[in-house]
């Protein structure tokens, strides 16, 4: 019988470039990597724990695994196996529950595929995960997340990620490089650097021997890629000379997720953020001085303890008038073992919701008025795989998504487009079978 195995990945990135190196790591084990709903003999979820709302997606995940196939040999990795083990093995159909250092010696651990009667949990304390495990996703033709960082040492009030991936550590330059030429061999045009806190790349041993602009640089000579994305980086690790590079750059794209969490300086303190908003405003105004049409995407939090209506407005003003293309938005949560979490001030569920519903709207305004300039330009698409409804869509350089009737030859395919209207309710139309339309 052909041993199948099927992947869920709930969060960031991060955790998708991961699930890719496990299931190479399954296919060499000899295991078929199948769909979800193809009756696998094991199922490997990989889980995120940044909202409570994650750890409940990943008890659904389980519970949908085994109405397929309830003789499923069922393991939980990743942030949220790392931080709440006993949690997880008490799910019922749970077999493994692996740690962020073992995780990717899961096909080792797994001796036989029988289910078990209690959840084995193989879990060292965080501290253990001091190895820089090497991964990039693989399956989309388009693009690759590739992994170069991973953890961090900072420590902001709100966030667990130290405590389930740890102290901040990185690949060398000379690593990344080569499976920079090995995606380049796959046919894959576009790589988004990821990491935990990626403008922290550089640190191996807890020394610092590289840093970040040192691997744009270096990565910036790869042949056979054409676009680098940089998936997100701290405003106060993005320093004059990145923008300046990638604003001459013949590979990366003007395109930066920068995280702000809040616009007001009282709660970026309670924060133990690491800049105030002036600086943030600085970052911004360099790249639009040197790039007028780059996108910009801003991460915000709102509901944070302490977060009064006064503290929401300063944030939503900061944010409105801010040259900026799009928000993230995420409600507070509280998270165990955080200083937030201890903090006064609760904000009302209720209120949270508001103000998340007030910048998502600010996040439609702000992408709808970043898509009108570049109404009337020329730019090239990279088309994606996907179809709805006949359709197909893809990215400029710049992040503008497009879309076009679905036209295999156009798959992974880089076209030069003329961008041309968007329509009154946010949908794409041609009215020509060369135009395309932003989206």
């Amino acid at each position: 019988m052909n041993k199948k195995v099927a992947f869920y990945t709930l969060g960031c990135k991060l955790n998708y470039s991961e699930t890719s190196s496990i299931g190479r790591l399954f296919n060499n084990a000899g295991f078929d990597t199948v769909d979800f709903t193809d009756t696998p003999n094991v199922y490997v979820i990989n889980t995120c724990s940044v909202t409570e709302n994650a750890d409940k997606k990943c008890k659904k995940i389980v519970k949908e695994a085994l109405k397929i196939n309830p003789a499923a040999f069922i393991t939980i990795v990743g942030c949220y196996a790392q931080l709440k083990p006993k949690e997880i093995a008490e799910i019922p159909g749970v077999d493994m529950v692996l740690g962020a250092a073992e995780k990717f010696q899961l096909v080792d651990h797994i001796t036989d595929l029988t289910k078990k009667p209690k959840a084995v949990v193989l879990n060292q304390p965080v501290s253990e995960a001091n190895q820089f495990i090497p991964s990039y996703s693989f399956g989309d033709r388009t693009r690759t997340f590739l992994k170069v960082q991973d953890g961090c040492d900072y420590s902001c009030t709100f966030c667990t990620i130290p405590l389930a991936r740890g102290g901040s550590r990185s690949d060398t330059i000379e690593n990344v490089i080569v499976q920079a030429k090995e995606i380049a061999a796959s046919g894959v045009k576009e790589i988004v650097l990821t990491g935990v806190n990626l403008g922290d790349f550089g640190i191996r041993n807890g020394q610092r021997e590289d840093r970040f602009f040192d691997l744009v640089k270096a990565l910036d000579e790869v042949e056979g890629i054409d676009r680098i994305r940089i998936s997100s980086i701290e405003p106060n690790l993005l320093s004059d000379d990145i923008i300046a590079f990638v604003a001459a750059s013949k590979r990366f794209v003007p395109h930066f997720h920068i995280p702000l969490q809040s616009g007001s300086n009282k709660i970026l303190g309670l924060m133990r953020r690491r800049y105030k908003r002036e600086l943030y405003t600085e970052r911004v105004s360099k790249i639009k001085e040197l790039m007028p049409h780059c996108c910009i995407g801003v991460d915000v939090i709102v509901g944070f303890p302490g977060e009064t209506r006064e503290d929401f407005v300063d944030t939503y003003n900061f944010l409105n008038d801010l040259d900026v293309s799009y928000l993230h938005v995420f409600t507070y949560s509280e998270r165990e073992n955080t200083p937030a979490a201890e903090m006064s001030g609760i904000v009302p569920g209720s209120t949270r919701a508001d103000r998340s519903k007030m910048l998502h709207i600010l996040s439609d305004k702000k992408r709808r008025a970043f898509y009108e300039t570049q109404i009337g330009k020329t730019d090239e698409v990279l088309f994606e795989g996907d179809l709805k409804e006949g359709f197909m869509h893809g990215f400029t350089r710049n992040y503008v998504k497009v879309k076009a009737k679905y036209d295999p030859i156009l798959v992974n395919e880089l076209k030069t487009v003329h961008l041309t209207a968007i329509s009154p309710d946010g949908d794409v139309e041609i009215t020509e079978s060369e135009e395309i339309l932003v989206h």
